[in-house]
C-alpha cells in the first residue's frame, strides 16, 4: 500500500469513528420496554475495532514518514530531509503565511475620515514588501506540499 492510500484510509477511519460515536450516542438510552434501533454493544465492538485499526495505521504512517528521506534540494537548498521534517516545514509555512496575510490585510485597511481634522491613520509597514513576502511564502508552500504529495504516492507504507 502506498503512503497516500494509507492517508486516505486514515481519513476514512476517522470519519467512521465519528459516525460510530454518534450512532452509539443515539442508541445509548431507550425507553423501558423498547429496543434501540441498533445494538449499542455491537456498535462499541465496531468502534473498538476501528480505533485499533486507526492506531496501527497511524503507527505505520508515522514510521514511514520518519524513515522516508526526500531529496528536496530544489526547494530549500538542502539535499535530503525526512518526510516528517518536510511535513513540519509545511505546517510552519502555513502558519507563517496566515500571519503575514493578516499583517497585509490589517495594514491595507482603509480608515475613512469624515473631516480633515480627524486623526489620520497610516500603515506602519511597507505593504508591498510584505505582500511580496506573502507571495514567496505561498510559492514555497506549494512546492513543499507538491513534494510531500509526490512522495506520498511513490512511497510504500512500512
Amino acid at each position: 500500500m502506498k503512503l497516500a492510500e494509507a492517508l486516505q484510509e486514515r481519513a476514512d477511519l476517522n470519519t467512521r469513528i465519528a459516525q460510530l460515536r454518534v450512532r452509539i450516542s443515539n442508541n445509548a438510552l431507550v425507553q423501558e420496554g423498547e429496543k434501540t434501533p441498533e445494538n449499542p454493544d455491537d456498535l462499541i465492538r465496531q468502534l473498538n475495532t476501528a480505533l485499533q485499526q486507526l492506531t496501527n495505521l497511524i503507527t505505520r504512517i508515522n514510521l514511514t514518514n520518519s524513515v522516508t528521506m526526500v531529496n528536496e534540494s530544489s526547494l530549500t537548498g538542502e539535499k535530503t530531509k525526512s518526510l516528517t521534517e518536510l511535513i513540519a516545514e509545511r505546517d510552519m509555512l502555513k502558519v507563517k503565511l496566515e500571519v503575514f496575510r493578516d499583517i497585509v490585510n490589517t495594514a491595507s485597511a482603509t480608515v475613512y475620515r469624515a473631516r480633515g481634522t480627524e486623526i489620520k491613520v497610516l500603515p506602519a509597514i511597507n505593504v508591498q514588501k510584505i505582500q511580496k513576502e506573502v507571495d514567496q511564502i505561498s510559492k514555497q508552500l506549494r512546492l513543499v506540499d507538491n513534494k510531500i504529495q509526490e512522495t506520498n504516492w511513490l512511497t510504500e507504507l512500512k
